[in-house]
């Protein structure tokens, strides 16, 4: 992987810099699995989204979109995705590497939450076998959201050693759901 790749961070909405991300959330997400560009502005405007960006020459070639618990002192990763030219070089272990220290050091997270689809194909065992490969452990509770048809479950990266997160995925889902609520209320 070139060394030529830079990491940013910010919590504020930006225009230009969101258009560049969107084109990798685009292409990563189908329209129905991907939050409107409606929804990610307000999330900024009410200070819960954070855009985490890889760039390369200019150009982004990663991309997370998150939000820090801070109650618990968790970072619930939402979306993360890499251009589709840039697989396959270990980017995507680097942005889990980036996002890590910087939820550790900036943000005084304890852990990082994701969720993956329950449903077994082998499309999400190798999803699922990427996160573990970065560390993450999986939970074996299977989550069902009335507004969608597929289950999730929860998988979790404890980064304190002396604040463990537990390992009860209901419990963990919690921290998504309640992402999820702030990011939908009075949806536009």
């Amino acid at each position: 992987m070139p060394m030529s790749i830079t990491f940013e961070t910010t919590h504020e909405w930006q225009e230009s810099r969101w258009n560049q991300a969107e084109t990798v959330y685009n292409e990563a997400f189908p329209e129905a699995g991907r939050k409107s560009r409606a929804i990610v502005k307000r999330m900024f405007e009410r200070g819960i989204a954070i855009l985490h960006t890889w760039h390369e020459n200019g150009d982004v070639v990663a991309m997370a979109l998150s939000s820090v618990n801070k109650q618990a002192k968790v970072l619930v990763i939402d979306y993360i995705a890499v251009r589709q030219d840039h697989r396959g070089r270990g980017l995507g272990r680097r942005c889990i590497a980036d996002i890590q220290a910087w939820a550790s050091i900036e943000a005084g997270c304890k852990a990082i939450v994701i969720e993956v689809e329950a449903e077994e194909t082998p499309v999400n065992r190798e999803r699922i076998q990427f996160w573990q490969r970065v560390g993450f452990h999986l939970t074996a509770y299977v989550h069902p959201y009335i507004w969608v048809p597929e289950t999730y479950r929860a998988m979790y990266l404890n980064l304190d050693e002396d604040e463990l997160l537990t390992d009860d995925g209901k419990k963990l889902f919690t921290y998504i759901t309640n992402y999820h609520e702030r990011a939908y209320r009075g949806k536009l």
